[in-house]
């Protein structure tokens, strides 16, 4: 055990010699590499600088990103007097000097004595190329997988030799494929027959525009009739999964849109199901639930985040209690009269743009987006899906699940209904209408500030932001049928889907005519809309 232990010792010992032997001829290697690269940068001719390019990537100090970045930008200089490299940032008034590698702060140093160092677009395409070779041996995968992907546009027979060998050693999946297709976009330029074909079914299904692009430009080139139709199968395979994911990206953003319209007209439907009012103030209930958001963030400006969820309690409330001021000092005097109605609620429309105007000034007014509803989620190189659309398809399926247990589980729902089906039944029956009517209306109301909320994380908030709703609701209320959430649901999203399938070949606003004229029609053949009202209220 003894002379095991001892023989053990002697191996380290040696090994740490070896080392200490070794290390000081790498180090010496390493500055030889970066003193020459220093010196042919500063030559005349640009094919040493291309080469001084290769040498401080080769170097891989985490400094060289810094000057070859200062080099595409411009920026590098050296010093005349010792030949430094410098780095000039612009400041105002001037410049800020620091030494390119230490970053060192170079106080004494001016302008006359440094010399700018002179690159051509040639070596901007190596800069670029080196900068991305660095990148990718980065220990992030993120890092690594922009790097890969910045290569797609420039596939050549160099990026291919520099992927192959790390391809191998690539933990992170997402990386190692798309290595696979930079190395298979640069082998269709490839003389090898073979390996066109290889590269071509390697491509087959991908979606990325440079791949796309690659195929096509080697099919009009080549002579190779069977070669061609190969490329031809494999273009057309990518091009109905385009298709395919375009279909899903326009549904996406119908829904979203319809999402939109569900949150602005389920408030209304429910106000002219039961009361048989047209509210034409409901687009200024919504706004002032928008400006609730702005006014919150304007009390939270370090929490944008807290600050949209505390703005959906707080508009509900303000925006409700608006509308049963509404109802109670206007509304409940003007029952059955449907023409006094709209145009009372038209006036109050007026008054409250007036008076946003007169607190916030005309001009509109932008709500920051929180931070967890920014950005996209990216499936795939064809369809990203927004968050903030995203969140606001969740919310609006949210806001009517809670409606829906409200009307159909409280004692509250239980009245509404009964009043929307025959309110003189329901009053012999000892339903004080009038307080359902007020409570009513204000949950309309209160739904529609909650709508205000949504609009504001997709549009800026200003004075007249409800007008551009309040039409698209009554088509949405009318459509569905008059007092039913089903409908006002299934009517939201259709015509949310319908207007963006619509828009790019017809243009927004013959869309919008399209589908009135739709509606129209429909509405001749059933005037009751896709859910019609059940109760002897119907009937009247």
């Amino acid at each position: 055990m003894q002379t095991k232990a001892v023989l053990r010792w002697v191996v380290l010992v040696v090994l740490w010699m070896a080392t200490l032997q070794v290390s000081p001829a790498v180090a010496a290697a390493d500055a030889t590499t970066l003193e020459q690269a220093v010196i042919l940068l500063q030559s005349k001719k640009f094919s040493d600088k291309s080469e001084a390019i290769k040498l401080l990537v080769e170097y891989g100090n985490p400094a060289v990103k810094g000057v070859l970045l200062a080099l595409l930008e411009s920026q590098l200089y050296h010093q005349q007097a010792d030949q430094r490299l410098v780095i000039a940032t612009p400041k105002e008034g001037g410049e800020l000097f620091h030494d390119a590698l230490s970053g060192e702060p170079l106080l004494a140093v001016t302008q006359e004595q440094l010399k700018k160092i002179a690159i051509n677009n040639a070596m901007r395409s190596e800069i670029r190329s080196a900068l991305a070779i660095m990148d990718l041996r980065h220990p992030e995968a993120s890092t690594r997988l922009a790097a890969v992907t910045q290569m797609l546009d420039r596939p050549d027979a160099d990026n291919a030799a520099l992927l192959r060998p790390l391809l191998d050693k690539e933990e992170d999946s997402r990386v190692s494929e798309m290595m696979t297709m930079v190395i298979a976009l640069a082998n269709l330029l490839s003389e090898d027959r073979q390996l066109r074909k290889e590269a071509v079914e390697t491509l087959d299904g991908s979606l990325h525009p440079a791949i796309r692009n690659g195929l096509v430009t080697l099919q009009q080139s080549t002579s190779d009739k069977a070669f061609a139709a190969t490329i031809s199968r494999v273009v057309a395979n990518i091009d109905s999964k385009l298709q395919f994911y375009s279909f899903l990206e326009n549904l996406f953003f119908g829904l979203s849109l319809g999402s939109v319209l569900v949150l602005a007209a389920i408030g209304l439907a429910i106000t002219f199901g039961v009361m048989g009012v047209i509210n034409m103030a409901h687009g200024e209930l919504i706004m002032i639930g928008a400006y609730t958001t702005y006014a919150i963030q304007l009390l939270m400006p370090n929490q944008i985040g807290l600050s949209v969820v505390v703005a959906i309690p707080a508009a509900f409330l303000i925006s409700g209690l608006v509308g049963i001021a509404i109802e109670r000092g206007v509304i409940r005097f003007l029952y059955g009269r449907s023409l006094e109605t709209l145009l009372a609620t038209f006036g109050i429309s007026l008054i409250l743009q007036q008076t946003v105007r007169s607190i916030f000034s005309p001009l509109n007014r932008s709500v920051a987006t929180p931070e967890w509803m920014s950005g996209a989620w990216e499936i795939n190189s064809a369809l990203s899906l927004t968050f903030n659309r995203l969140y606001i398809i969740i919310f609006c399926l949210l806001v009517f699940a809670a409606l829906f247990v409200v009307l159909k589980r409280t004692t509250l729902g239980l009245q509404v209904r009964a009043v929307a089906q025959n309110r003189a039944m329901a009053r012999a029956m000892g339903v004080r209408s009038e307080w359902v009517d007020a409570m009513t209306f204000g949950l309309g109301s209160g739904i529609a500030g909650i709508a205000g909320v949504a609009l504001s994380q997709l549009t800026n908030v200003g004075p007249n932001l409800g007008q551009a709703y309040i039409i698209d609701s009554f088509m949405v209320v009318v459509f569905g049928g008059v007092g039913n959430l089903w409908g006002t649901l299934v009517s939201g999203m259709t015509l949310g889907v319908a207007n963006k399938f619509l828009e790019p070949w017809a243009g927004a606003v013959l869309a919008k005519i399209l589908v009135l004229l739709f509606i129209i029609l429909f509405i001749q053949k059933r005037p009751r809309g896709l859910f019609p009202q059940q109760g002897r209220a119907a009937e009247g």
